[in-house]
């Protein structure tokens, strides 16, 4: 069955970087788009950052745009988010997220991120 399991949250001072990764199971993952989504206390799930299957374009929130870089490894089907610069605001559970070609969406169990000194 698909599985998305987030790693690489934890507490850091404003300024820092910390790296997420998210590894997938149960699907071709090269052959889709990936996304990674936040959702702080009190507020609704946000689009972060997304990647398309190969060549990987990219996108991203116009919050993080400069900040924040999606990667992904087909081979090790991991999707990656480094974040750099980072902010109070930034503080959320970071989840990665696909849809299948039936428009079903699969998400982790999400990633806490801290930002705070």
């Amino acid at each position: 069955q698909v599985q998305l399991v987030e790693s690489g949250g934890g507490l850091v001072q404003p300024g820092g970087s910390l790296r997420l990764s998210c590894a997938a199971s149960g699907f071709t993952f090269s052959s889709y788009t990936m996304n990674w989504y936040r959702q702080a206390p009190g507020k609704e799930r946000e689009f972060v950052a997304g990647i398309s299957s190969t060549p990987g374009s990219t996108n991203y929130a116009d919050s993080v745009k400069g900040r924040f870089t999606i990667s992904r490894d087909n081979a090790k089907k991991t999707v990656y988010l480094q974040m750099k610069s980072l902010k109070p605001e930034d503080t959320a559970v970071y989840y990665c997220k696909y849809t299948n070609w039936g428009n079903r969406d699969y998400w982790g169990q999400g990633t806490q991120v801290t930002v705070s000194s």
